[in-house]
């Protein structure tokens, strides 16, 4: 069974730092290129980066960028999304998802064939 499962979030301070992971299982994350997407509530899931399946290409939201980083680690079959200088408006339900097709259009959650169940994620003082 293909499965993705998003670990790392919780509650942090304005200012503070998180890093999530997605660890695929029954499938291997080789051959994927792997997006981050939020939904906050009352609002519609948007794509925060994306990563190809080679490591080499990334895109980043503009609200994100400077602040998070994408990276993939193909033997671990683990991506990672770190997120530095957390602000409020980061607070989120984050998922992680794989799909193999253009990487022009990575950070569109329509691309995506397999979804994780998502991590939350509270910036809050």
């Amino acid at each position: 069974q293909l499965q993705l499962v998003e670990s790392g979030g919780g509650l942090v301070q304005p200012g503070g730092s998180l890093r999530l992971s997605c660890a695929a299982s029954g499938f291997t994350l080789d051959y994927y290129a792997i997006g981050w997407f939020r939904q906050a509530p009352g609002k519609e899931r948007e794509g925060v980066s994306c990563i190809s399946s080679s490591g080499i290409n990334t895109k980043y939201a503009d609200s994100v960028k400077g602040r998070f980083t994408i990276s993939r680690d193909n033997a671990k079959n683990t991506v990672y999304l770190q997120m530095n200088s957390l602000k409020p408006e980061d607070t989120a339900v984050y998922y992680c998802a794989a799909f193999q097709g253009l990487f022009s259009a990575c950070m569109s959650p329509k691309s995506y064939q397999y979804w994780g169940q998502g991590t939350q994620v509270t910036v809050s003082s």
